[in-house]
């Protein structure tokens, strides 16, 4: 969404139609449906997994929220903070019970409102607590399920609802943004049926994390619209996998997942080395609206509430070997590499960085690894990625290839890696594959010219 970063922050059109082209369609277990009920409980937290922080909206219709779980925000920023919350947008955010309020049947109502002078009021909350982060070798779920402004077209120009998180060195502080981290796990403009999650860090402009756009990527609601029915968006911070990982997901389904190695070390200690607050709001008007058509304006409808059923989070110690698994593989998550099925010429070894787990290796010409039962839906994956290290001498490499079904198979994709600094200096590498769907056996397997060791493989997985 937004934090203070001492200008307003527009949002780039080019990031919108970057962020579709990039969005990862990653199937993994629902965490709730979007047909349940409105009024529904926040769901029973999953085996291995602890409830921290839950409010199902209960209450009067028309009271307040629960102000031992959530403060208000309100006015046009925060003490001290950038004008118009750092991005530009143009309401009052008020404690008034007409733009944030309950409904009386569980739900939380925060509802844009515009006088006859024309000035737009609305809400925003915030949760008390600031402690919100995985355990070390855990995971972290941030889940909401909400159906955003029941309002399309130009009558939505401007609106901007938003599920989000800031880390906690913002508060009171209110002008170390991005540094200190921000995580969109949902936020939608103008009406449209789409959905983006970004992860902010880093400095402003530009960056390692290409600010004021951040990393991002989008998808879209299906069975029903973002506006027409409930969806549940989530975040999932992941500690138990090397390197780390933030995960972004619409109806239980990963679109989106940012890794740590995908900016340096000090720019992500300084954005997750900490606990996150959550906020709920909706903006009208700013520099992400305005990258899709600008707004508000006279034809644009007030009074249409985002519809919040439960904000839910849950933790996980996770973290270990993992081992073979029961059921299908999530192509779209990182598969471990010693939780293979079958082998040959493959030792596991314990990685040396922390939390990276276990590793295979002493992986040479002819040697492979079987990983059985791995779903990649019905949206075609094109991308392969690998945690690979080497330390092969000069002039020793080769290729890791993937493999659908049988090891006789062509190669669907590959890549090749030789030296990376040394046999625990880890490198993610991409590489393109033929379009996969469906659910196949996957074999990793390495070929080359040379029959000397060339490869460690930490972990693996696929995108779109």
């Amino acid at each position: 969404m937004n934090a203070s970063s001492g200008k307003p922050r527009p949002r780039p059109l080019r990031r919108a139609f970057l962020a579709v082209a990039a969005a990862l369609g990653l199937a993994a277990a629902a965490v709730t449906t979007a047909t349940a009920p409105a009024g529904a409980s926040a769901p029973t937290p999953p085996s291995g997994w602890t409830q921290v922080f839950v409010d199902d909206f209960d209450g009067a219709a028309g009271s307040g929220v629960d102000t031992s779980r959530w403060q208000y925000a309100t006015g046009t920023s925060y003490p001290g903070g950038a004008a118009n919350w750092g991005t530009g947008e143009v309401e009052t955010m008020t404690s008034s019970t007409s733009n944030v309020s309950l409904d009386g049947n569980g739900n939380l109502l925060i509802t844009p409102r515009r006088d006859s002078a024309g000035r737009w009021t609305s809400g925003r909350i915030e949760t008390n607590r600031t402690d919100f982060q995985p355990p070390s070798g855990g995971k972290l779920r941030v889940q909401s399920r909400i159906r955003l402004p029941d309002v399309t077209g130009a009558a939505a120009k401007g609106y901007w609802p938003a599920f989000w998180m800031l880390g906690a060195p913002f508060r009171g502080n209110y002008w170390n943004w991005p540094g200190v981290g921000e995580l969109d796990i949902m936020e939608n403009v103008q009406g449209l049926n789409t959905a983006w999650a970004t992860m902010h860090c880093g400095t402003n402009p530009g960056g390692p994390c290409n600010e004021t756009s951040g990393i991002g990527s989008s998808t879209s609601c299906t069975g029903t619209t973002c506006q027409a029915g409930f969806h549940t968006y989530t975040m999932e911070w992941d500690r138990s996998t090397s390197p780390e990982q933030i995960r972004f997901l619409l109806d239980g389904v990963v679109f989106h997942t940012v890794r740590a190695d995908q900016v340096d070390a000090t720019t992500w200690k300084n954005a997750t080395d900490h606990g996150f607050f959550i906020i709920l709001n909706v903006a009208m008007g700013g520099g992400f609206p305005a990258a899709f058509g600008g707004g508000p304006d006279g034809g644009t409808e007030p009074g249409h509430p985002m519809v919040v059923d439960y904000v839910q989070v849950l933790q996980s110690s996770g973290g270990g070997t993992t081992p073979p698994p029961t059921g299908s593989r999530d192509a779209y998550s990182a598969i471990q590499a010693e939780s293979y099925d079958g082998q040959s010429g493959v030792v596991a070894e314990t990685t040396t960085d922390t939390g990276g787990g276990q590793d295979i290796g002493s992986l040479a010409n002819g040697d492979w690894a079987l990983y059985k039962g791995v779903d990649f839906g019905s949206t075609a994956a094109r991308q392969f990625y690998a945690r690979v290290a080497s330390g092969a001498a000069s002039g020793v490499s080769g290729l890791v290839e993937v493999r659908l079904d049988s090891r006789g198979n062509a190669p669907v994709g590959s890549f090749a890696v030789g030296n990376t600094g040394g046999w625990q200096s880890w490198r993610t590498v991409p590489a393109n594959i033929a379009a996969v769907t469906g659910t196949h056996d996957v074999y990793l397997t390495f070929t080359s010219g040379q029959p000397a060791d060339f490869v460690n493989v930490n972990w693996f997985d696929f995108g779109h």
